[in-house]
């Protein structure tokens, strides 16, 4: 049961070191792979034989964008589970144990973690995990930072990631799932991301423009998955 990584790699970000050594007790029948606008970076080859890792490693070139990053990353994936990451997300080998079985017990879920940050950020970020868990537990609206992962099968039912979405387009692809009726799942462990963001735009201000623009954009879904749902 291989499992393929997609990690899209922003312009001169290096989080990605961290995170392929968090990935070091994947199998050598999984698979990781960076998609980045850029080349591969020089010293790619040189951390991945320095960590010994089993499974295999590829870096590979896309247009700009996380929604095209991510689709091709899926397009290139020898393995039937897809799971996506976040360059700067932070993994334990608790966490991949956990994606395993939860895998094996149901493959037609979109699977997800809790939502952690790390301590990079500023206090309130506990707040921030609170209305994660809410969002993602109970409205049933995990975002894209919590790791996703889905057999190959339902992506392509899902049409992968909108590439013409301006913004959210992990939170489109968790309404499309609401709205063919595939159910998603948390794996049930953490999944730590940086709270930078929100230390150097400040907590409020960040807090706020994430609220609003999600929104924005459920709003009109909802619409349509109660339109979908209506009896005729």
């Amino acid at each position: 049961m291989g499992i393929s990584v997609i990690i899209p790699v922003g312009k001169n970000d290096e989080a990605w070191k961290s995170l392929l050594h968090d990935l070091c007790s994947l199998d050598h029948d999984d698979e990781i792979i960076f998609v980045s606008q850029e080349s591969a970076e020089s010293d790619f080859a040189s951390e991945v034989s320095q960590i010994k890792i089993s499974a295999a490693c590829r870096w590979i070139q896309s247009s700009p964008g996380r929604a095209k990053q991510l689709n091709l990353g899926a397009k290139e994936a020898t393995n039937d589970s897809l799971w996506f990451l976040h360059c700067d997300s932070r993994i334990s080998n608790h966490g991949i144990k956990n994606l395993r079985n939860a895998i094996s017990k149901d493959s037609s879920r979109v699977l997800f973690f809790n939502l952690k940050f790390l301590n990079d950020g500023l206090q309130l970020m506990s707040l921030n995990e609170v209305g994660a868990w809410i969002r993602s537990r109970i409205l049933r609206l995990p975002f894209g930072d919590q790791g996703f992962c889905l057999s190959k099968t339902t992506f392509l039912t899902l049409g992968g990631f909108d590439e013409n979405a301006p913004y959210g387009e992990d939170h489109l692809l968790i309404w499309k799932a609401h709205q063919k009726r595939i159910p998603i799942g948390c794996v049930g462990g953490g999944l730590k991301t940086s709270a930078r963001k929100y230390a150097l735009q400040g907590w409020s201000k960040t807090t706020t423009r994430h609220v609003t623009l999600t929104f924005r954009q459920a709003v009109p879904e909802l619409i349509k998955l109660l339109r979908d749902r209506r009896p005729t």
